[in-house]
């Protein structure tokens, strides 16, 4: 994990909302078809046919559960940490044209640490992943990070989040999450988290605690200090 940066005077136990955490593939930069055409490759290169259903599944995995079932779908005589692997080079091969930013991505979390709130990125991608993927807004942006790596378990579980709120010394459940998958959605609202669920290239059914919203276009500071009002 990076270390938190410092907040000077950001006083998050005074205001409502003390953060908001933001998922990175689907959420924040548009990479979820550089992780279906890596997967694809790769399934291809095993022997297997790898399909949109497929993809699906995956959405918001970590690398090793991909591998787990990359090993099932094609009997690859490989564990699934080596499947892991080579699905990251694919993918950091990919990643060389840059990442594209989703609508309004940069903008949320430009606009997040000019109001003085805690921010943190919380992704299922490895550490050694991150600062490329993330380039186009850049990791100092964020107040911390934490990766698929760096916790006991992944998402759905909702350690990633919890993580993420401990190190920034916050209440989860006066920090508002931003995902678009079901297995972030999960981590993020089961952690006690207001979630914000952008549906990207799945969807996602209504969850008590959860708020659909198209695109993280026009969100502002009174939108988000509304979500944890009643908290």
């Amino acid at each position: 994990m990076t270390e938190p940066r410092t907040t000077g005077g950001r006083t998050a136990g005074e205001r409502r909302l003390q953060a908001v955490l933001l998922d990175m593939d689907g959420t924040l930069i548009e990479s979820e078809h550089l992780w279906g055409e890596s997967e694809a490759e790769l399934v291809a290169e095993l022997g297997g046919v790898w399909g949109d259903q497929d993809h699906e599944r995956n959405v918001g995995n970590a690398a090793e559960p991909v591998g787990r079932y990359i090993v099932e779908l094609t009997g690859a005589d490989l564990t699934p940490r080596e499947v892991a692997d080579l699905l990251y080079e694919k993918f950091r091969a990919k990643l060389e044209g840059g990442a594209e930013l989703r609508p309004g991505a940069k903008q949320l979390v430009t606009m997040v640490a000019d109001a003085g709130i805690p921010v943190s990125l919380v992704t299922s991608t490895e550490r050694a992943l991150v600062g490329a993927a993330i380039g186009g807004i850049g990791l100092e942006s964020f107040d911390d990070s934490v990766a698929g790596d760096e916790v006991g378990a992944n998402k759905p579980d909702p350690d990633p989040y919890l993580v993420a709120a401990r190190r920034l010394g916050v209440d989860p459940r006066r920090c508002v999450a931003f995902e678009d998958s079901v297995v972030g959605v999960a981590s993020a609202a089961s952690a006690g988290c207001v979630t914000v669920a952008v549906p990207n290239h799945v969807e996602i059914a209504p969850r008590e605690g959860v708020v659909l919203r198209e695109s993280l276009v026009g969100v502002d500071v009174d939108w988000l200090e509304s979500l944890v009002a009643d908290r």
